[in-house]
């Protein structure tokens, strides 16, 4: 038992901090590289080996399939990607803990994890194609974080090129880059740094960051589509939608707070309240002037609504805002925040009681699996799905041999009965999964059925089912109509989920 101690308390070297973080990361994704699920934008990407990535300011996400596959299209080859990004991660959370910690115990590893074993990042990993690229624009954030040079030139370059590699891969990234240099002036005022050091500190990351973008402005943003660069409309009450875009965000972000998580999350702000206390009575104690203390005091207490609003942030700027869980990779830094704070308070109590932050860790590792899971469920769901329809037209001669079928376009909450009591006790589940459909188009060209489309604007599907016509075929999720050399898939509105109890 006193071994075991002695282990938990003693500081690690490089190998072991990467072995660490390369078993803790690749645990979080074995229930994705197990369900192997290609999800939504992965079934027309693996249909057609596509790309497309440039026109989304993405060049270097197309760059890096380009790089992997030897080619100028993108094969699926999931999940080499997926390991490769993750032993990056691994590489970079190494390199990170050893930014943060001279000399890094077991718990010391537990802070830098939530960049990893974000919740909502869950949805990020679940794009076969997409999923490693947003994985290694962190990897690219944490790398530009952590690069020293004692050359003035290669210290503005460097981490300004890993900026712009970032926001080419996934732009969101900035989010994460921007919350890191809160974190970063926090750990200079409790490590004591002077009042120069600590301007020096913001300046540096302010050039970077505008350096950065600017290098993303003429690599990436020529390729890409105009309406993807469309900010919200200043002239119609701009603080109302950015109100109403912060409002649905919050409302998806306390999905994850339900059950035991609640309580998981509440000691760990209390810890975090402490160690922010701590930090307060530190800038107290600093040796500079009133005003000096009081404006370092200040930027540190602005840290938290600013590492809070880059949850989402710049996503809440843009026109076409999207509210889905791969937007917040700021709660990342968020958690990491709670997390160092709570490590500063748990530390001045005992060292042995900063282990206690692998409770949460263990929390989101159980909510990975459980995800996993649900990803399962909706493969044997769709799997069934296309087989039932792809059966269907085949042995009909009349819809074999159609010149269009079209299939309607129909959302609902309610298709995956069979995770139902899932999503009860983890509602947060189905705001992660974001299927609610119950099939797409694109699926069914992996059985030979090539005459299966989407319906376009007009609807045309959908109003076949209001008009009354009698179904070629109706099974439990779906009928089929017949007319003419054309035929029309219409969905079912499926009953609600009820959680079975026995």
């Amino acid at each position: 038992m006193g071994r075991f101690r002695d282990v938990l308390g003693k500081e690690l070297g490089g190998r072991q901090v990467w072995l660490f973080f390369l078993l803790a990361t690749l645990l979080y994704v074995l229930p994705l590289i197990l369900a192997d699920y290609p999800y939504i934008d992965d079934n027309w990407r693996s249909l057609s080996a596509g790309m497309a990535w440039a026109e989304q300011g993405r060049l270097f996400t197309q760059l890096f399939y380009n790089l992997l596959t030897f080619g100028s299209a993108a094969p699926n080859i999931f999940p080499l990607p997926l390991l490769i990004a993750t032993l990056a991660m691994a590489s970079a959370l190494t390199r990170l803990t050893f930014h943060y910690f001279a000399q890094p115990t077991l718990a010391c590893c537990l802070v830098p994890l939530p960049l990893w074993y974000n919740p909502f990042f869950l949805q990020n990993l679940s794009y076969q194609y997409d999923g490693p690229a947003m994985a290694l624009s962190l990897v690219a954030v944490i790398y530009a974080i952590t690069f020293r040079h004692p050359s003035r030139s290669l210290q503005w370059m460097v981490p300004s090129f890993l900026i712009a590699l970032a926001l080419g891969l996934y732009q969101i990234s900035l989010n994460v880059f921007v919350g890191l240099c809160c974190l970063e002036l926090l750990r200079g005022v409790n490590d004591r740094l002077a009042w120069p050091q600590l301007c020096r500190l913001i300046g540096w990351k302010l050039a970077q960051v505008t350096l950065g973008w600017l290098m993303y402005c003429v690599s990436a943003v020529a390729f890409m589509a105009q309406d993807r660069a469309l900010l919200l409309n200043w002239t119609a009450a701009p603080l109302l939608q950015l109100q109403i875009n912060i409002g649905r965000v919050l409302e998806k972000v306390v999905l994850l707070f339900h059950g035991g998580l609640v309580w998981v999350f509440a000691a760990l702000l209390l810890c975090a309240i402490v160690g922010a206390v701590q930090l307060g009575l530190k800038v107290w104690k600093r040796q500079d002037s009133g005003p000096k203390k009081a404006l370092i005091g200040l930027l540190c207490l602005l840290t938290l609504p600013v590492v809070t609003l880059l949850v989402s942030g710049v996503a809440l700027f843009f026109r076409d805002f999207n509210e889905g869980a791969r937007t917040l990779m700021g709660f990342a830094v968020l958690l990491m925040l709670l997390f160092y704070l709570s490590h500063l308070a748990l530390a001045q109590i005992h060292q042995r009681l900063t282990l206690l932050l692998a409770v949460p860790l263990l929390a989101m590792l159980s909510l990975s699996f459980a995800y996993g899971r649900v990803l399962t469920v909706q493969k044997a769901f769709s799997t069934s799905a296309l087989f039932s329809l792809e059966h269907d037209i085949s042995t009909h001669r009349e819809l074999r041999e159609a010149k269009r079928i079209y299939m309607s376009v129909t959302y609902s909450d309610h298709w995956l009965s069979g995770a139902a009591g899932s999503f009860k006790q983890m509602p947060v589940l189905h705001y992660l999964l974001n299927i609610d459909f119950f099939m797409l188009a694109e699926n069914l060209p992996k059985l030979g059925i090539t005459n299966v489309v989407a319906e376009k604007e007009r609807r045309n599907a959908t109003r076949v089912g209001y008009l009354g016509y009698p179904p070629l075929l109706e099974r439990p999720y779906y009928r089929i109509y017949l007319m003419g050399d054309y035929g029309f898939i219409v969905m079912k509105e499926p009953a609600p989920i009820k959680a079975l109890r026995w």
